[in-house]
């Protein structure tokens, strides 16, 4: 799955925003089975292992499987027959299910999963048993059938009738809105992943049960219908068609899917002659081709990759108005955000194009990685979310070398280490103990340090034995189910390397290493210590693949396994007496998941590298990285991270600036606590540093410009707009003004409206409204997805208390998708954090409501709470949400809250700071 924000920023994927569970209830029909019906709402608070359950003793009550993090084993489907009639006006469906179920230990009941959906109890058959007695646990979603007696081993079928709901909340079978030659119309789509199979048929719902799965559908005739396979046959009566579909592979429950609307499509074909199609809105279908382009492309290239053909017989990619993730990879039929998947040459940006692209390679490496091999239980999840991460990357890079995705992939691995270095994190091995939990995982641990500590063992084990491990893995494992370890045990039979030892240390505990790095002689000793943004040091140790080099000479690779070891300096590395030109940088372009500490000396060294362009881009990226880091943590001085960021003044790379331009964010928003009356001083600093390359490319494209200087042009005027620079500021208002009149004009093509959208903000006021008035109608006038975010993520981007509110409030009308209520919050300025903070607190009640049903209600603590930076906001935070805290953003609410009192230590340390005042200004007055 790709998380949310496909399209909207020049990253990749940004917020994790699924489908969670919330409570539920599955209501039992009236009928005359015998027996009887009992539905718990309360649940027991039991400590359990997230291992499978024993085996149940053939007795006992429903009650033993009540709390439990997995179904029992004792019976496990192998295969299910599903019809259903979904109802597009009324948004209700009705369905029957025949389930053949093997039953492998002595027992009379039936356990599985269902929310939200009303079973007929008189309808429930295993083989000809009628059920004696039918109990919900709502709390867990589970269902028990208790029988008379005991069933007979081996496999029987389970049939039952239910019907549900159409829902709004973008989970199990919802619907989308969307306009049809004028008029609102309704399509049936399906998310299922991580456990919302259960709200559209009872079932199994966890990934190790693995099944086939025949779907047979009722629909409106006019309507396209697809899932996962391709048509069998369709049978036309009248108004309603009847469409069966062929016998699906073994698959788990989350990666079936079903969307019926009306499309239109492009098709393509792979050199093994797979179909391709991406469906879009009728009208939007050229805006398809792109994304067409790079599936055909990621097929041919994954089945030589992964040494496996793919499964299925076709391949379908569909754009969806209303999604809560980026993408979701169902088993051939893939379905995403409409941002995600759609590009249009005249109206999207590079950066979009660049994001469907690996958006794209990300969901159809899932094909292999997750739905022919697919993790054992959801602790493993990283195997899914950070291989699909990591190899799409390698996807892009063979693609479009121009566009040099590698060096772009760091932005991965410094928002894994950012939040990894809070004492909130967790292991990627996360131990799940209830469905409710798993939601709160898609995150940048599972995905971007996933995807990280792959590149870091593919690295150490050299990319030709990596790939064939990996073909071997993948051939072992088809059609079943693996863990962590099943993967390190492969690849340590293909290497010969102790991988299992190296890896666990990696997986199985949070955090990591800094490294830290002194001379001694010859020798650079070095000590590893765990590295936390609130300047404590954890117990973690790991074994560490140390890489160094001095230009172009690399040092030969060795582990670090215990905490302190040496390092032998080669003499290529220079002569370290004065005059000499020594240095020597360790992790060499960042392949490591760890951070490094210099001494001095170093530090001294390595700095006059960076100036005199001796390093690489990537080690330019690590170094500023690195230094940021330890400056929040209070390991070194933010005069000292201020120098260091003066050396990138003439620095022209996308990459570099890119995280050049987060740290200065990040000073920028943290001088105005710490040294208010400095700040303005270091906004022209940051302004210096960033002007140069910025002159350089100016507002208009140039004829034959690379594609990373498209994307870098608006990176720095959108950083100079936030600074304040007056001069950037005047000229997006002036092209602003041009093109409300005339939106052909090229003075603001897609890539820089989002500079001039924010520059006009800069002026508005609840008396001086034009600009904001003039923005909400290119809002609601637009018809580019990606222009409408554009806007929607800059209206509350000032500091007028009224339009603050205005844009905010905003989130509550029909002018706002659900799915987009995170971009409206998301512009919110540090001036204005109150203003956010207590319009939160007032709507809360409407906001957890609204949005319950999804992770977005976590986004909107991470939008606002890290914009503080004191002990005493932290405590109101928190007293706040003493009583309002649930399982779906507990975990985001604690990070949140850490980085609010990690910034208040960092305001602490810089008052205190010496000469950082004289530091500033001797910067300044450089030539």
């Amino acid at each position: 799955m790709a998380r949310s924000g496909a399209g909207v920023t020049a990253l990749p994927v940004a917020v994790a925003l699924l489908a969670v569970v919330a409570t539920v209830a599955v209501h039992a029909a009236a009928g005359d089975g015998g027996g009887k019906m009992a539905s718990h709402g309360e649940g027991a608070n039991v400590e359990v292992s997230s291992g499978p359950p024993a085996p149940a003793p053939a007795g006992g009550s429903a009650g033993q499987f009540r709390g439990q993090a997995r179904l029992p084993r004792f019976a496990a489907p192998r295969r299910y027959e599903l019809h259903l009639r979904p109802d597009l006006v009324a948004c209700t469906f009705s369905g029957s299910v025949a389930i053949a179920v093997a039953v492998s230990a002595p027992t009379r009941f039936l356990v599985f999963n269902a929310a939200d959906l009303s079973v007929d109890r008189a309808s429930i058959r295993f083989q000809a048993l009628a059920p004696t007695e039918v109990v919900f646990f709502k709390e867990d979603d589970v269902v028990v059938l208790g029988f008379a007696k005991q069933l007979p081993l081996g496999e029987g079928v389970l049939k039952m009738d239910f019907n549900g709901t159409l829902n709004d909340q973008m989970r199990g079978f919802y619907r989308s809105k969307y306009q049809y030659k004028g008029k609102a119309r309704n399509m049936a789509v399906t998310q299922f992943e991580p456990v919302d199979a259960r709200r559209c048929f009872p079932c199994w719902d966890e990934p190790a049960f693995k099944a086939k799965f025949k779907l047979t559908l009722e629909v409106p005739s006019e309507l396209v219908a697809l899932s996962n396979m391709p048509v069998a046959n369709t049978i036309v009566a009248g108004p309603i068609k009847t469409v069966r579909y062929q016998e699906s592979p073994l698959m788990s429950t989350y990666l079936v899917a079903i969307v019926i609307g009306l499309f239109e499509y492009v098709e393509g074909v792979t050199s093994k002659g797979t179909r391709i199609r991406v469906y879009t809105q009728v009208g939007k279908s050229s805006q398809g081709k792109f994304a067409l382009d790079v599936g055909v492309k990621s097929l041919d290239l994954y089945k030589d990759y992964f040494g496996t053909p793919y499964p299925l017989p076709k391949l379908d990619m569909v754009a969806i108005p209303d999604f809560a993730a980026g993408a979701m990879e169902n088993y051939g039929l893939v379905t995403f955000r409409e941002v995600a998947l759609l590009f249009d040459d005249k109206s999207s940006s590079a950066s979009s194009k660049q994001d469907v692209a690996i958006t794209v390679a990300h969901e159809l490496a899932h094909q292999w990685f997750g739905n022919l091999v697919t993790m054992e239980w959801w602790t493993h999840l990283w195997l899914n979310e950070g291989f699909a991460t990591w190899v799409s990357h390698l996807a892009v890079d063979s693609f479009f070398p121009q566009w040099n995705i590698w060096t772009q992939f760091l932005d991965s691995t410094t928002n894994a280490l950012k939040l990894d270095s809070l004492e909130e994190s967790h292991p990627i091995e996360v131990e799940i103990h209830h469905a409710s939990e798993v939601n709160q995982i898609f995150d940048a641990i599972t995905y971007d340090k996933g995807a990280s500590l792959i590149r870091m063992l593919q690295s150490y084990l050299g990319a030709d034995r990596f790939q064939k491990a990996l073909a071997s893995y993948i051939k072992k494992y088809a059609y079943s189910n693996a863990k962590t370890e099943d993967l390190w045990a492969v690849l340590e039979k293909e290497t010969g390397e102790p991988v299992k030892d190296l890896m666990s240390t990696w997986t199985k505990q949070k955090g990591y290493p800094v490294i830290n790095a002194k001379l001694e002689g010859i020798n650079m000793e070095l000590d590893q210590a765990q590295f936390l943004l609130d300047g404590s040091s954890g117990p973690g140790m790991w074994i560490v693949p140390i890489t160094s080099s001095c230009g172009a000479y690399d040092s030969p690779k060795f582990l670090l396994k215990l905490k302190c070891d040496k390092l032998v300096i080669a003499s290529q590395c220079g002569d370290r007496k004065k005059g000499g030109n020594f240095w020597t940088k360790l992790n060499i372009n960042g392949t490591g998941f760890y951070r490094v500490k210099y001494d001095d000396e170093l530090a001294a060294a390595l700095q006059n590298a960076l100036e005199t362009k001796k390093l690489s881009l990537m080690d330019k990226i690590g170094i500023v990285d690195d230094s940021h880091a330890l400056s929040m943590a209070r390991q070194q001085t933010l005069a000292s991270l201020l120098r260091l960021l003066y050396c990138y003044c003439g620095e022209a790379d996308f990459s570099v600036l890119s995280h050049v331009n987060s740290v200065t964010t990040s000073i920028a928003k943290i001088s105005v606590d710490a040294t208010p009356g400095l700040a303005g001083d270091i906004k022209q600093l940051l302004i210096k540093i960033l002007l140069s390359p910025a002159e350089k490319l100016g507002w208009d494209p140039k004829n034959g410009e690379s594609h990373l200087d498209v994307m870098l042009r608006p990176l720095l005027l959108i950083a100079l707009v936030q600074l304040g620079h007056g001069k950037t500021i005047n000229e997006g208002v002036r092209r602003f003004n041009i093109f409300i009149h005339d939106h052909n004009t090229s003075l603001l093509p897609p890539d820089t409206r989002k500079a001039a959208y924010l520059a006009v903000m800069q002026n508005v006021s609840s008396s001086n409204r034009s600009g904001y008035n003039a923005l909400r109608k290119v809002y609601r006038e637009s018809a580019e997805g990606e222009e409408r975010l554009h806007v929607l993520g800059i209206l509350s981007s000032c500091r007028d208390k009224g339009i603050v509110l205005e844009s905010l409030n905003l989130i509550f009308t029909s002018e706002v998708r659900n799915q987009d209520a995170y971009i409206a919050i998301s512009g919110v300025q540090i001036e204005a954090r109150e203003i956010a903070w207590n319009w939160l607190k007032e709507n809360w009640e409407r906001i957890s409501k609204t949005f319950s049903a999804s992770s977005l209600v976590g986004v909107f603590v991470k939008a606002i709470v890290p914009l503080f930076s004191s002990n005493e906001k932290a405590e109101e935070i928190s007293k706040f949400f003493a009583t309002r805290t649930t399982p779906g953003f507990e975990r985001t609410l604690k990070e949140s809250l850490e980085i609010v009192r990690i910034n208040a230590r960092w305001v602490e340390g810089i008052k205190s700071e010496p000469g950082l005042a004289q530091t500033v200004r001797e910067l300044l007055g450089k030539p």
